[in-house]
């Protein structure tokens, strides 16, 4: 391993935008030319996102009234199993900065929470029995 890549190595993050890159769209709104800052700025999506295959996840984001009254950015996902899971989060912010950062966080809960939701239930903790007299 040369000097180069191990550094690279020591030095990566669970949040690299790497994983987002490989998956993201930039929809209607967005430059070419900011796709390197769009993707830094979604990067945290990447730790929830490594669980799925890059075949299973899709993410488009797209930006309606840019520096209008109604500017309006929408990040959707698209995760191919059963059922299909199809999650959206939107924000009205005026920075978009802001709004980046509003639309990844709301994305990172919905997706914690459709994995909570399909957990095997024999992963979960077990509860006491409501009918045992514990005294």
């Amino acid at each position: 391993m040369s000097e180069q890549t191990r550094e690279s190595h020591v030095n990566a993050t669970p949040e690299e935008p790497d994983v987002v890159a490989a998956r993201l769209h930039l929809a209607t709104g967005f430059l070419a030319s900011e796709r390197d800052w769009v993707v830094r700025r979604l990067a945290a999506l990447g730790s929830r996102l490594r669980s799925f295959s890059d075949a299973q996840v899709e993410l488009e984001i797209s930006l309606k009234e840019r520096h209008g009254a109604a500017q309006r950015v929408t990040l959707e996902c698209w995760i191919s199993r059963t059922p299909r899971l199809h999650v959206v989060s939107t924000s009205t912010a005026r920075e978009l900065a802001v709004v980046l950062n509003e639309v990844r966080d709301e994305l990172i809960r919905q997706v914690d929470d459709a994995k909570t939701r399909t957990e095997p239930r024999n992963n979960r903790a077990r509860r006491p029995s409501s009918g045992a007299d514990t005294r």
